[in-house]
This record gives structure tokens, sequence and C-alpha cells, in this order.
């Protein structure tokens, strides 16, 4: 009896570590499946994708009160606070990115 419980107690856990590799194998296929129909960048690319995002976010000017909407509020003091600050035009940001990378990449369509 104990000599099948050994063999029962290894069989389950041999099938467990098996599970495991299944489900690490199935988590990678799925993500290649995820990628297949996207569009390939090199290394190269996506480092001059970051640093124009990174020189777009530097040229956004977050000073500009316009672009935000304040919500003021009373504390138990009787002092005006904001209690929320909410970034409206973060389409002034986008567009400061997107201006960044039209600099350094010809955008072409396909036919």
């Amino acid at each position: 009896m104990s000599e099948s419980k050994e063999l029962l107690e290894a069989t389950i856990k041999g099938l467990n570590e098996k599970i495991s590799q299944l489900n690490d194998e199935v988590m990678m296929k799925t993500k290649e499946l995820e990628d297949v129909n996207k569009p390939e960048m090199t290394e190269e690319m996506y480092s001059k994708v970051q640093e124009m995002v990174e020189e777009g976010v530097s040229n956004f000017d977050f000073n500009d009160k316009d672009n935000y909407d304040f919500e003021p509020e009373l504390d138990y003091d009787g002092k005006v606070i904001i209690g929320t600050i909410e970034m409206s035009d973060t389409h002034y940001l986008v567009e400061s990115i997107m201006d960044e990378i039209d600099k350094n990449y010809k955008i072409i369509t396909k036919e």
C-alpha cells in the first residue's frame, strides 16, 4: 500500500509539472498569435520612437493652466483647496508627440 501511495504521489507530481509546462507553452503560443498581424519594428526603431515620445512630452507645456480643469473645494478650516485636477486638453499632448514622429518619419499610405 505504501508503494502504491508513493507511486501515485510521484505520478501526480509528474503530471502537475507537465501541466505547468503545457500552460507555459500555451501562454507563449497565445502571445505569438496576438503578435502575428502586428507590423514589425526593430529595436532601433523602437528606441527612436521612445526618444520621439520623450521629446514630444518634454515640448508640451504642462504649466499652461488652460490644459487643466480644476475643481475647488472648501476644507474643514475654511480654506479653499483644489479637490481635483483633470487634464482636459490631452489632444495637445498627443499632437506634440505626433509632431515629433512626423518630423522623423516619412508617412506612406498602403494601396
